[in-house]
């Protein structure tokens, strides 16, 4: 790699190694607080779910090409797709490609293989194609040795991400390389304080979810009735903010009330369904300090708070009983605000 003096500053010249393999890695996460009031400038929490995973390796194409040459995606279930055709890729991977070696390359004609493992279902509100664009970034810039900084990662991300679901925050982009809880508010990405740990259990309800659906379902709810928008926004940012200060004063049995709360918000609005009510009501039932739908809507998963590890035990094993296709248990560990 030899940097150019007539490139932009933020341009690298990159000379690609032929066998050289590149490797990246990302989680999935879930939402805390927030989803879809975040879209509209209400600031929303993500947790990284460091036990469901999405790596990625990069090699440069056999024959002479440009873009994305090659893809193979092994999924959660253990089903492949895409063998040798980038044109099977998710669209949004090729341009991801596409830009990356656009932006950081210019000038270079290369093609690019790209291998993804995923073990994080799709449809679940779990960042799975954030994670998948992420560890495929990481394996770019491996491959390519750009030295990407954490901005120019975000932003490639979200253009896949944009491609994908249409309109997006950036909260997931962010959760699906974070070390812990991630607040996003005002466009400004911070790190909540957690004043006591706490564990939360994520349900797969079984049900499939179409984030980029849910997105244009509260866009015309809240078109359809004047007011309904600011009141939406008002209230899930009054119920974040609340879950925040006591997440930071240790009050995990305030923090509980808002996760109900926001539940209640997001079923206002089509978001919930029968599988997701009685999931929510199951952990609620077994003792969990607060539960709702996490991600899109439509389907996907329950998150659930629980104070003990012992206690997201029990949730999770009750959940399963009440018909919770997977759960997996994370813990939120005592952060301040500048850890």
């Amino acid at each position: 790699m030899t940097a150019d003096p007539d490139a932009p500053a933020h341009v690298i010249r990159c000379a690609p190694e032929p066998g050289r393999i590149g490797a990246g890695r990302a989680h999935a996460k879930a939402i805390l607080l927030g989803e879809h009031a975040v879209v509209y400038g209400a600031p929303a929490v993500a947790l990284p779910l460091p036990g469901l995973s999405c790596t990625a390796s990069a090699v440069l194409s056999g024959p002479p090409g440009h873009g994305l040459r090659g893809y193979r995606h092994r999924d959660a279930a253990g089903a492949t797709a895409g063998e040798e055709a980038g044109s099977r890729a998710p669209q949004a991977l090729g341009y991801l490609v596409e830009k990356t070696v656009e932006r950081f390359c210019p000038g270079e004609v290369f093609g690019v293989e790209l291998v993804l493992e995923s073990g994080i279902p799709v449809g679940r509100g779990l960042g799975s194609s954030a994670a998948c664009a992420r560890a495929a970034v990481h394996a770019l810039d491996d491959l390519l040795r750009l030295r990407l900084s954490a901005d120019d990662v975000f932003d490639l991300v979200q253009l896949a991400e944009t491609r994908t679901h249409g309109r997006s925050s950036g909260i997931d982009a962010l959760a699906t390389g974070s070390i812990g809880p991630v607040l996003l508010a005002s466009g400004r990405v911070s790190v909540p304080r957690v004043a006591a740990p706490a564990w939360v259990v994520v349900a797969d309800s079984g049900e499939s979810g179409s984030t980029r659906e849910a997105v244009a379902l509260v866009r015309d709810a809240l078109r359809r009735r004047p007011g309904r928008q600011a009141s939406f926004v008002s209230r899930s940012a009054t119920l974040t903010a609340r879950a925040l200060e006591a997440l930071g004063n240790g009050r995990l049995d305030l923090v509980g009330p808002a996760l109900t709360d926001t539940h209640r918000l997001l079923a206002s609005l089509g978001l919930s369904t029968p599988a997701l009510d009685r999931l929510v009501r199951a952990a609620l039932g077994h003792g969990a300090l607060g539960a709702k739908l996490s991600g899109g809507g439509m389907g996907g998963c329950v998150i659930a708070l629980a104070d003990t590890p012992e206690a997201a035990t029990g949730i999770a094993a009750e959940l399963t009983r009440q018909g919770a296709r997977e759960t997996w248990t994370a813990s939120i560990a005592e952060r301040g605000e500048d850890d």
